[in-house]
């Protein structure tokens, strides 16, 4: 590490002491090797007059670093009568650190008088180190010991103790803080004090207070627009994000940053509102934001979207692709199914000069998991740690595991297992078990559900795999077990939907759903479909269908899944020949799969379902993933 060189001083004034002190401070706060030139300094003050305000400048320089801490305690002892100044300035060194936070409390108790400062320092390191109510009960302390000190209790002050509220997740403390900050008129105009008590609503599951807080808001900017944007999306409450958006819109005054449409476009992304989506990045180009980080979640909208094409022009426009950019091609190829084209972006990338991270070798992996390139997947693997240096994460792991199981490796893979260095994660043991349901290996199956039933036993996802991996080989005495063990537990399956977006309005299918206004012309086109695609050879695999129950029974329940119906209105109400794209919220299933094929071929049209871990284009016949799904 590069050095700066340690400056001399000749100090005999009290003047030179402090120009000394004024070059010295940013030295040794970016590097320790100072530290013998800021004792020098200590040592020459020692020949000039007693000064307080001299000792707390040199206390303020040997708090600057942590390796000076030590050298500014016995300072402050040797001083005769600190100040505040004086505690302030070693109390807010101290609590930097967890480590240091007892003598820091220590201090603080030891103070004849405090101020703010004093009070908000030690409020907001209980909070930021992890003692949120620790951090309450000292502004509790304040309020008591100083009920009429205008000074100690401000805008500042009640800013950490809100944070410590919301650290707390107790929106009982934050409404009191509220209740007091508003009686007392504390930060009336101040957007700090205005953001964190919405922050503190939110966090705490309370969005609609924290809308009223914003609503009373004296003002608007951008970051305080943006910031409301975010917590309805981040509340799961994406329609009113979206019209909160569109309201800052037409307000005209405050023009949307880069952060405010990258919030948008990630909401976008996870909703697949592809419309939406593509009106901001319109209004992105008529703005002419040039913001790098807003075009790469531009790209992720658009992969997750499903639209490639869109993908690779938003790209091929970026003045300079940077890291996240190009993470965003490759992992959007391996989503969509386009492994090889993953592949050669990454080639691309590793001769622009730009050094991978632990993220884009995510991507990759994935890649190669999809296009079933085993020794090519290994090879990357092993490229991460032994040419970059990288240390392999668990999704790393998770990405390998899941092409040796589909692969049907299952030694090489429970080896890779036993050898993990870290704790495998639950996105491996599900790639595992994904890849014992195609290959019906009990045992291994067995094991990865028990790792993922200790990780997440609420999470039915892994009860209905492994209870489908026992009906595909007939144990159905084992699938009522699984049966009677979700119910003792409480835990019910997630219910299959799938919806479709036509004349920007969003349709929502269910399971056997006859709900819709055009429910009749649907399953009258479903019941053709199938007797064209019997001509084909199409038989149902009910190995998909739990029940113990009669084959047509099994063929019945399985036909009209929700993924088929929202297929089937897609081409009753689109313009022929264009494409239909459906979205599901849980895995297609395999038959599911193998009949989409079919109706892409019948129907001539291109039918893209995204599905809750990829995306799946079928097209006359054949899906882009290659059957990975299914892929025996």
């Amino acid at each position: 590490m590069k050095t700066t060189k340690c400056p001399t001083f000749s100090v005999t004034t009290a003047s030179q002491l402090h120009d000394a002190i004024d070059r010295l401070l940013p030295l040794l706060r970016a590097d320790a090797s100072h530290l013998q030139a800021a004792r020098s300094l200590a040592a020459a003050a020692a020949s000039l007059p007693p000064s307080t305000l001299l000792s707390n400048r040199l206390l303020h320089l040997l708090s600057s670093h942590p390796a000076s801490l030590p050298d500014a305690l016995s300072l402050f002892s040797a001083i005769p009568n600190p100040d505040r100044c004086s505690y302030n300035t070693l109390i807010a060194a101290l609590s930097r650190s967890p480590r240091h936070l007892p003598s820091a409390r220590a201090l603080f108790d030891r103070m004849p008088q405090r101020d703010h400062f004093s009070w908000s320092a030690i409020v907001s390191a209980y909070s930021r180190h992890g003692q949120p109510l620790e951090a309450l009960a000292l502004y509790r302390r304040m309020q008591q010991e100083e009920p009429g000190n205008a000074g100690a209790d401000n805008e500042f002050t009640a800013s950490s103790a809100l944070a410590a509220a919301t650290a707390a997740r107790s929106v009982r403390a934050g409404r009191e803080l509220h209740c007091h900050v508003a009686r007392r008129g504390i930060g009336a105009g101040d957007a700090v004090m205005w953001s964190a008590l919405a922050d503190m609503y939110a966090k705490c599951g309370r969005v609609d207070d924290a809308r009223r807080v914003f609503d009373g808001m004296p003002a608007h900017d951008v970051v305080s627009w943006t910031a409301m944007v975010e917590r309805y999306f981040d509340a799961r409450r994406g329609g009113e994000g979206f019209r909160l958006f569109l309201d800052m819109l037409r307000t005209g005054g405050v023009r949307p940053n880069g952060f405010t449409y990258a919030g948008v476009l990630r909401a976008c992304a996870e909703l697949a509102v592809e419309s939406l989506g593509r009106q901001v990045h319109a209004r992105m180009s008529k703005s002419s934001i040039g913001d790098l980080f807003a075009e790469s979640t531009l790209l992720h909208m658009y992969s997750k979207c499903g639209d490639m094409e869109s993908v690779v022009r938003v790209f091929e426009g970026l003045t300079k692709a940077d890291l996240v950019s190009w993470t965003a091609m490759i992992s959007g190829y391996a989503q969509n199914g386009q492994p090889e084209e993953a592949l050669r972006y990454f080639n691309m990338f590793l001769r622009s000069g730009i050094r991978p991270d632990h993220v884009m070798f995510v991507g990759v992996l994935s890649a190669c998991a999809h296009a079933g390139l085993v020794d090519k997947g290994l090879e990357v693997f092993h490229l991460i740690k032994d040419e970059y240096g990288i240390a392999h994460t668990a999704d790393h792991y998770a990405c390998v595991i899941d092409l040796l199981g589909r692969s049907g490796q299952f030694e090489r893979a429970e080896e890779m297992i036993n050898k993990m260095t870290i704790k495998p994660n639950k996105f491996l043991w599900a790639s595992l078990l994904g890849g014992c349901r195609i290959h019906k290996n009990i045992r291994l199956a067995r094991r990865a559900a028990e790792a993922l039933f200790e990780i997440e036993p609420e999470n039915p996802a892994t009860y209905v795999t492994l209870a489908n991996i026992y009906a595909s080989v007939g144990l159905f005495d084992e699938v009522e077990g699984v049966r009677r063990i979700m119910e003792s537990k409480g835990i019910t399956k997630i219910p299959a939907s799938s919806w479709i977006e036509i004349g920007r309005r969003v349709h929502v299918f269910l399971v056997g759903d006859k709900s819709h206004p055009r429910a009749e012309e649907i399953y009258a086109l479903l019941k053709k479909l199938y007797a064209k695609m019997r001509e084909e050879g199409y038989v149902a695999d009910t190995g998909f269908v739990l029940h113990d129950v009669e084959d047509e029974q099994k063929e019945h329940d399985i036909g009209y899944h929700s993924e088929r119906l929202a297929v089937a209105f897609g081409i009753i109400a689109s313009p022929k020949g264009s494409a239909i794209k459906v979205y599901k919220n849980l895995r297609i299933c395999g038959d599911c799969h193998n009949a989409i094929k079919l109706i892409s071929q019948i129907a001539q049209r291109e039918i893209i379902v995204r599905d809750s871990n990829r995306f799946h284009h079928f097209k006359n016949g054949s899906c882009s993933c290659k059957d990975y799904w299914d892929k025996r």
